[in-house]
């Protein structure tokens, strides 16, 4: 049936697949066609299944010709591609080129070409004895206190403020909206009910000291003019006129930091000491786990720099799209929302994908070159490893374990796991064969709080 077939390598891991059908395959395949309607057709002044083929011809040959050549394209490229040494990437369909000039001859062999992307000719650059540097981390006595007023808080005896003012530490219940000029309230900016601690700057447009000294009822037209380098991206650059109805108060009185606050929080916790001692382990628990996180980083940049790839775009695509489903649910999956407050910053989804699209190639530079390297180091895990992970993963869940084993197998996630154990092997490796460098020392909240 297949004639000749050509492959070529074009730029960025895109294969070109060209195929010649033999004009006899064509034929057999309309002609089966044409068989398969004529039992099947419903024609005025015939009965079912005994429609001459002659006239299913002249009514539409045009049609059948080009279902048959289409039927030999699929048949074609599913065997094709079972054998062949560079194969379309698994979440790619093929797609035919210049298909708008596809035709159906009988008389003649058939000719098409379909592009398709494929993993990418990688040659891996020096991934052992890298040298890399990250940051020393220093814990203090005000982390620790930071950790216990935190506490303090949570633990605080909250009442109604039937009389005086906003103060500093009250707690109040908003409503707030955005308004124009004329003091119209602008669509989709309006809050009720929100409740922070005046104080802590836990609010939108940080109108913190604006409503200090407003009684309960009062409310007031703020105008707010943001900083160009203003956390919310939204409102950076920005003059903006905020109306606030302040709807409750509330004081707090703050319990001391003791053995019978320790107690409180948790039946653990016998004395201040004990929690004193949980929240160091903690904290040096964040600590090394970012650690971890930024070492890993900075050696996959390493090998990044040192190797040779084309990064395919559906896998670009692939990953942008995560991102933005990620950026989603930060806003309770709400589009609209997202797509509004872009728009106050005169972008669109676009705009932002673009801003995005080099750590998305980044990423898909490392996750391939780590795949490389698994198979260089034929890296693998055993039955008895994942059984082991399920359980550590089950007491971590807090399921119980033939709960959780059910849940993996229902989600088909023994692949995945699979998957996360021998790239675990992977990562441990490359920094096994690493040296680290200490860095600057850096301040707990600023290592937590930023990227590194």
């Amino acid at each position: 049936m297949i004639k000749s077939k050509e492959i070529k390598t074009l730029e960025n891991s895109v294969v070109e697949l060209s195929v010649t059908i033999e004009k006899e395959a064509v034929k057999k395949e309309y002609d089966e066609l044409l068989s398969k309607y004529a039992k099947t057709a419903h024609f005025k002044g015939f009965r079912k299944g005994k429609v001459p083929a002659a006239i299913l011809e002249r009514k539409y040959s045009d049609s059948l010709r080009m279902e048959s050549g289409y039927n030999l394209v699929e048949k074609c490229l599913e065997d094709i591609l079972k054998d062949v040494e560079k194969k379309p990437l698994p979440y790619y369909t093929p797609k035919m080129s210049n298909e708008e000039a596809f035709a159906v001859d009988l008389d003649k062999d058939l000719t098409f070409s379909v592009t398709y992307e494929t993993y990418p000719e990688i040659t891996l650059g020096q991934y052992k004895g890298l040298e890399i540097e990250v940051p020393v981390v220093k814990l203090s006595k005000d982390d620790e206190e930071r950790e216990l007023k935190k506490y303090q808080e949570q633990n605080a005896v909250v009442s109604e403020k039937k009389e005086g003012a906003v103060e500093k530490d009250n707690v109040v219940t908003v409503n707030y909206t955005e308004v124009d000029e004329k003091d119209n309230p602008i669509e989709g900016t309006s809050r009720e009910d929100f409740t922070f601690t005046v104080g802590t700057g836990y609010n939108y447009y940080k109108f913190d000291d604006d409503i200090t000294g407003l009684k309960n009822g009062e409310e007031k037209i703020i105008e707010k003019e943001f900083a160009d380098d203003f956390e919310y991206k939204e409102l950076a650059g920005r003059k903006i006129r905020v109306k606030v109805k302040v709807t409750g108060i509330k004081s707090k009185q703050l319990p001391a930091i003791d053995d019978e606050l320790a107690q409180d929080i948790s039946d653990k916790y016998k004395t201040l000491a004990d929690l004193k001692k949980d929240i160091k382990e903690r904290q040096n628990g964040m600590i090394d786990s970012k650690l971890k996180a930024i070492k890993q980083q900075r050696i996959i940049d390493r090998i990044i720099e040192a190797s040779t790839l084309d990064v395919p775009s559906s896998m670009v695509d692939q990953e942008l799209e995560h991102s933005w489903q990620n950026f989603l649910y930060q806003f309770g999956g709400n589009d609209q929302k997202v797509l509004q407050l872009l728009a106050l910053q005169n972008k669109t989804k676009e705009d932002l994908l673009a801003e995005w699209t080099p750590s998305a190639v980044k990423s898909v530079k490392g996750q391939l070159l780590v795949s490389k390297i698994i198979d260089e180091e034929k890296f693998e895990t055993t039955d008895e490893e994942i059984e082991e992970e399920i359980k550590k993963q089950a007491l971590q869940s807090g399921m119980q374990e033939e709960e959780f084993r059910k849940y993996i197998d229902d989600n088909n996630m023994r692949s995945y796991i699979r998957h996360s154990l021998v790239e675990k092997k992977a990562y441990d490796m490359l920094v096994e064969n690493s040296t680290v460098k200490k860095g600057e020392t850096v301040k707990f909240l600023d290592f937590i709080q930023t990227n590194n």
